[in-house]
């Protein structure tokens, strides 16, 4: 029974898919750029689109124009299945270095193009899209499934998953955010992440005398920063139960061309993402800002990191302050054997016909506060990789539509049995 439900729901999906492909349209056409984070506007779209097939939403309001909807339907007396998306993008930049606007949402050639198509408003579109043809479609489920539409993810995500879940404003047995994924393997686990601001201190004085007077605070941060970046050479062990899925993803990088990527779980990166000092040529600088983004694999914490760095700071004898922010939390990852990774991959496989299994992200997300609140989760999503937080962000009409019949069918399986 499970099985024909599927394929009927699957079979709608690619009857309907000019409706999913241009619900996702509109929804890059929507401008939701984080900073500065108002996502009044698109909420107010997707919000008709769900009332406008028979689902009740909810909105909560996390801080001013941040809004966050819920919609749920389904049986309340079993499983519990959250479909979770963001509405926020990172900025366009620099518009000149498009080569088209980048809130055209213009399906050109097979492809979807514009802010967000890949990250994430192609596969935010494919669980509205996956909810309400259910719902078209008066689709039986023993469960309930609940979509969590949420505002802030790109900037660190205080006003959104983590808000619903302090406010247990939300719950479940399992949960699929619709993040960008290949087409085959999705990811149930990710990189820990640090993110911090060095403050270094100097000593202002006429840019003539320099070095002899004054202390320059830009200089000094360049002799840190280069301290910092050894992180990236720190002996980490990496646990047991965790090797596994680290061999598997390495096997997925080997056979997908991104060998040179071999090590990332391995290791601890560093970006060193923005520098601000000075006021003039011509003066001594007393202060310069970095901010630096570590994203960090199983087997040591952010407090080992943050010690390793102070300890590698101390020889310098610089004036300096060291502040987290953003991203923040240690690697984290669901088992493969769990009934919400098993629902998805086995659906990858269904609505493919190849072989499909999980991978590690040398990124971060919100999966990570889901599983601080004990739901397992896993990420799957449309992408053209190479496009995410870049100039040209585009992403594959045919990769959106396998998404959302996978969505489809992985709800129904994970809620009836």
């Amino acid at each position: 029974m499970s099985n024909e439900l599927k394929q009927q729901v699957i079979e709608a999906v690619e009857a309907h898919q000019e409706e999913l492909l241009q619900l996702c349209s509109y929804l890059i056409k929507i401008p939701s750029e984080n900073p500065p984070g108002n996502t009044t506007p698109i909420t107010k779209f997707i919000d008709k689109y769900l009332t406008g097939y028979g689902l009740e939403t909810s909105w909560h309001e996390a801080e001013k124009d941040r809004w966050n909807l819920l919609s749920r339907f389904g049986s309340t007396s079993g499983k519990k299945l959250i479909f979770c998306g963001h509405t926020d993008v990172v900025p366009a930049g620099d518009l000149s270095r498009w080569d088209f606007p980048p809130f055209c949402g213009e399906i050109r050639d097979g492809w979807l193009l514009g802010r967000g198509a890949s990250d994430m408003k192609a596969g935010l579109g494919g669980i509205l899209f996956a909810a309400a043809m259910l719902k078209r479609l008066n689709i039986p489920l023993q469960g309930e499934l609940c979509l969590a539409i949420v505002p802030d993810e790109e900037t660190g995500g205080e006003f959104g998953v983590p808000w619903l879940l302090e406010r247990q404003l939300i719950s479940g047995d399992g949960c699929l955010i619709a993040e960008p994924s290949s087409p085959l393997h999705p990811t149930l686990g990710q990189k820990g992440s640090c993110w911090f601001k060095l403050t270094v201190f100097g000593e202002q004085a006429h840019g003539s005398l320099g070095p002899i007077a004054g202390k320059n605070a830009i200089a000094d941060a360049i002799l840190a920063i280069e301290k910092i970046k050894k992180v990236w050479d720190m002996e980490i062990k990496i646990p047991k139960e965790i090797q596994p899925i680290i061999d598997v993803s390495k096997k997925y990088m080997l056979e997908n061309e991104r060998e040179e990527y071999i090590n990332i779980l391995e290791k601890i990166s560093i970006n060193v993402g923005t520098i601000k000092g000075g006021t003039k040529s011509n003066v001594v600088p007393d202060t310069c800002e970095v901010e630096i983004d570590c994203r960090l694999p199983f087997g040591i914490t952010k407090q080992e990191v943050i010690a390793f760095i102070h300890g590698e700071l101390a020889p310098l004898k610089i004036n300096y302050q060291l502040d987290e922010f953003g991203f923040r939390s240690n690697a984290n990852y669901t088992p493969p054997e769990d009934p919400v990774c098993r629902a998805v991959v086995d659906n990858i496989s269904f609505v493919t016909g190849s072989d499909a299994y999980g991978v590690m992200q040398w990124a971060s997300s919100d999966a990570r506060h889901f599983r601080n609140h004990n739901i397992p989760v896993l990420q799957y999503g449309p992408a053209y990789l190479p496009s995410i937080h870049n100039f040209n962000e585009k992403v594959k009409t045919e990769d959106i539509i396998r998404c959302a019949k996978v969505y489809a069918a992985a709800a129904v399986d994970f809620l009836n049995t």
